[in-house]
C-alpha cells in the first residue's frame, strides 16, 4: 500500500528537492503540501510549492494550502543569504498562476487525519507552526496521525542558524516544544545531515549534469547554496536535510542504519539558546523518551535514491 504524505514546507532549495523525492516515489501518495512562514517571504514559497509540483506533474492533482505566515509567538528571520530572496537563488521567482486550495493549512491538516485515521502521515520540513496550530485545534491528533517526520534541531552538536540551535527549531520555537512533547516524531536532525547528506563538488556538477527537468530545477535550487557555503565555510558544498527527511520516510527499514528513543525537549526561551533542541543521549534527566532520533543512514543509498530520483525527470517515478 502506498503511504499517504502531507509535507509541510518552507518551500526554498532543499525543500523542492525534499517535494520531488517523494512525487516520485511509488511508495508515496502525495496528499497536499502545506506552507508555514520560514525561509523567505511567504507568497514566495506557496509560489515555489506549486512550481515544484508543477514540474514533477503533479500541480492538477496535489492542493497547496496556505498556513501560517508567522510563528505562534516570536518575530523571526528569513534566510536569503542562504536561499537567494525567492528561495531559488535570486534569480528566478515563479508564477505559476495556480491557485492555492481553500482552507488554512493546519484545519487541512486535521481534516485529513480525521478522515483517515491512521493514514496520514505528516513530512515536516518547516519551522513547525502549522503542526502546532494543528494540535491546538485536534488535541488527539497524535492518535489519528501514522507517522511524523520532522527535519529539526541539532542533537549535541553545533546548530546551522545559532551555535544552539538548528534554523526550523530557531524559527518557532514555541512550536518545535510542542510537538516534539505531544506527537510521536521522528526527528532527523542538522548533525546527521551535515555527517551524512552533504554533497561535494564532483557529485554536485554530476547530479546537475543529468539533462531532465528536475536536474534543473535541482541547479536553480543549489546555485545560490553553494555560493553561501564558499563564502562562508570555503567549500563548495550543499546540505540535503529536507532531501534525507523525505527519504527516510520513503525507505525507513532499508536507509536508516541506527536510531534510538530519547526524551527531546526544546528552549522557548529567548536568548542564546533559543531553538536548542535537549536531546538525552545519556538519561541523566527525568523525562521520558518521546522521540526517535535518526542517527546514522546509509549515505551511499541516498545518494543513489538522490539521483535516481534526478535521473527520473517528470513524472515517471523510480523510486
Amino acid at each position: 500500500m502506498s503511504r499517504r504524505v502531507i509535507v509541510d514546507t518552507d518551500t526554498a532549495g532543499d525543500d523542492t528537492l525534499a517535494i520531488l523525492l517523494l512525487a516520485a516515489a511509488d511508495s508515496v501518495d502525495l496528499e497536499a503540501v502545506t506552507i508555514a512562514a520560514g525561509n523567505v517571504e511567504f507568497d514566495y514559497q506557496v509560489e515555489n510549492a506549486k512550481h515544484t509540483l508543477d514540474v514533477a506533474g503533479l500541480a492538477d492533482e496535489v492542493p497547496v494550502y496556505e498556513g501560517a505566515r508567522r510563528p505562534l509567538v516570536k518575530e523571526h528571520e528569513h534566510v536569503p543569504h542562504i536561499h537567494g530572496e525567492g528561495g531559488f537563488g535570486g534569480d528566478f521567482f515563479p508564477d505559476t498562476g495556480i491557485p492555492s486550495a481553500e482552507g488554512f493549512a493546519p484545519d487541512a491538516i486535521v481534516e485529513a487525519a480525521r478522515e483517515s485515521p491512521g493514514e496520514i502521515t505528516l513530512c515536516c520540513i518547516a519551522p513547525l507552526t502549522n503542526v502546532a496550530l494543528a494540535l491546538r485545534r485536534e488535541p488527539e491528533l497524535a492518535d489519528l496521525l501514522d507517522e511524523v517526520w520532522v527535519m529539526g534541531g541539532a542533537v549535541n552538536t553545533l546548530g546551522n542558524d545559532t551555535p544552539s540551535a538548528e534554523y526550523n527549531f530557531w524559527a518557532d520555537p514555541d512550536a518545535a516544544k510542542m510537538v516534539v512533547d505531544e506527537l510521536d516524531v521522528n526527528l532527523v536532525d542538522w548533525g546527521l545531515t551535515v555527517r551524512a547528506a552533504t554533497f561535494e563538488t564532483a557529485f554536485l556538477d554530476r547530479l546537475g549534469e543529468i539533462g531532465t527537468e528536475y536536474s534543473e530545477l535541482y541547479r536553480t535550487a543549489t546555485k545560490r547554496v553553494r555560493e553561501f557555503s564558499r563564502e562562508r565555510h570555503g567549500e563548495d558544498a550543499a546540505t540535503q536535510p529536507d532531501s534525507l527527511t523525505a527519504a527516510c520516510l520513503v525507505a525507513d527499514d532499508e536507509l536508516v542504519t541506527e536510531s534510538s528513543r530519547y526524551f527531546v525537549d526544546v528552549d522557548e526561551r529567548e536568548g542564546m539558546t533559543r531553538g536548542y533542541s535537549l536531546v538525552d543521549e545519556l538519561g541523566v534527566t527525568d523525562g521520558e523518551p518521546n522521540a526517535r532520533v535518526v542517527e546514522s543512514v546509509d549515505e551511499d543509498l541516498f545518494r543513489e535514491m538522490f539521483e535516481a530520483m534526478l535521473a527520473a525527470g517528470a513524472p515517471e517515478k523510480p523510486l
